[in-house]
């Protein structure tokens, strides 16, 4: 086998890991680069605003639930919300 053959499958690899690195959306790279990194949450029903606060950090949805868990930064005690809520990455 010619030793330029041997390295076609290599170099398919990294032109595939190029071109989906290339691929991800402004959406992917904000969701990876939001990970671990604190939230602001603001839930409401109605115009009312029924909670808002800060997360320590990561605010995930488990699969079992239509809400939100996180660790509140000002009562340190794990926090579920569901609704209608807004959250952003602090900065």
């Amino acid at each position: 086998m010619n030793r330029e053959m041997s390295r076609l499958p290599l170099l398919a690899v990294i032109a595939l890991a190029i071109l989906n690195t290339l691929g991800c959306t402004d959406t992917d790279r904000a969701s990876l680069a939001a990970l671990g990194n604190a939230h602001h949450v603001v839930c409401y029903s109605g115009e009312k605003v029924i909670y808002e606060g800060d997360s320590t950090g990561r605010v995930q949805s488990p699969k079992e639930s239509d809400g939100w868990q996180f660790e509140d930064a000002k009562t340190r005690l794990l926090t579920e919300v569901s609704g209608n809520c807004v959250i952003t990455v602090l900065p």
